[in-house]
């Protein structure tokens, strides 16, 4: 790995951070609604309640001079206090961050195993009737909506089986024995949100493995390996999977960045008490600084996402170390 093309990317990660920060804190007030009214909640509300609501919170002061208040805030690490729960972003954040990774994470592990798994396995029996199943299976869960997804597993497996809970993380009012109790009340809730994801992800996994790894069993090297005598499961697991993996590099390590985002939809299904959910409930009451905290975290993950893919790949493939 090259100094200077580590440097590059690190330079070109900090400068989209940069105008992400820009952004980020102008986007959300363009938008239409006032953050006050939906604060007093009150429409006979008096100007001097107004005005100290205002004072309170800065919005009183012109709007380059909150600006670097919050550039200031933010260098210290105080992303501000959440107009809707009066609490701060921070601590906000921290809650709600460590139930997304758990969702995320999980989904993320089982669409990658059996992605990789049946991308393996479809490219080897190209034509067949794996092959067909697999590639038919693929490109109707990445076609379908992952909202929509979530729904329809609630409605067969929760309303129609009743075999999982319909919402929340843990069972409301109960009291473990143990950890254990704990950890598989938390399994039994994770279980319909975790695949809904899941699915999705897999769709999308299948198919670039299987395509990638079609084009890898094509080249000139994997024809020497034959004629040399190594068997096909040989050249498979030890030249082309690990060729192939590369565009899977690249499309997970972008994909981790993004889910933060795009739980938002299964968790508003599922009433999951993670980042998504809590940025829907900001969303709807005009929470400028607790939006302006997730969304500064959610495009931090994504950059740091891509940052490391594209170290993985200069990594990897020694043609992209310029």
């Amino acid at each position: 790995m090259k100094l200077k093309y580590l440097i590059k990317k690190i330079a070109n990660a900090i400068f989209t951070l940069f105008c992400v920060l820009i952004i980020n804190y102008f986007l959300f007030r363009v938008m239409p609604g006032d953050p006050l009214a939906m604060m007093l909640r009150d429409p006979k509300a008096s100007p001097e309640s107004v005005e100290k609501m205002k004072h309170l919170f800065g919005l009183d002061q012109a709007w380059y001079v909150q600006f670097g208040l919050y550039v200031k805030q933010l260098l210290s690490g105080d992303l501000g206090m959440s107009f809707l729960f009066k609490q701060p972003v921070t601590e906000l954040i921290a809650i709600k961050i460590v139930p997304t990774l758990l969702l995320v994470g999980v989904a993320t592990l089982v669409s990658l195993i059996g992605g990789i798994f049946l991308g393996i396995l479809a490219a080897r029996k190209r034509g067949k009737k794996v092959d067909i199943m697999s590639l038919s299976f693929s490109l109707l869960t990445y076609s379908m909506p992952t909202f929509w997804v979530g729904v329809v597993l609630v409605a067969l497996l929760s309303v129609h089986l009743t075999l999982f809970p319909t919402s929340g993380m843990t069972t409301a009012g109960m009291v473990f024995s143990s950890s254990m109790d704990a950890v598989v009340d938390v399994a039994h809730h994770l279980f319909l949100p975790a695949l809904s994801l899941s699915l999705v992800l897999l769709g999308q996994y299948v198919l670039i493995m299987r395509n990638s790894l079609i084009d890898e069993l094509t080249e000139d090297y994997v024809q020497t390996a034959k004629a040399k005598g190594f068997s096909e499961k040989y050249i498979v697991r030890k030249h082309a999977v690990p060729n192939a993996m590369l565009p899977m590099v690249t499309v997970i390590s972008i994909n981790l960045g993004f889910m933060i985002a795009g739980a938002i939809e299964i968790e508003t299904v599922f009433s999951w008490p993670g980042i998504g959910r809590l940025m829907y409930e900001a969303l709807l009451n005009r929470d400028y600084p607790l939006l302006q905290g997730i969304f500064l975290i959610i495009s931090t993950c994504v950059i740091f996402a891509n940052l490391i893919a594209d170290v993985l790949y200069g990594y990897l493939d020694p043609r992209v170390k310029g």
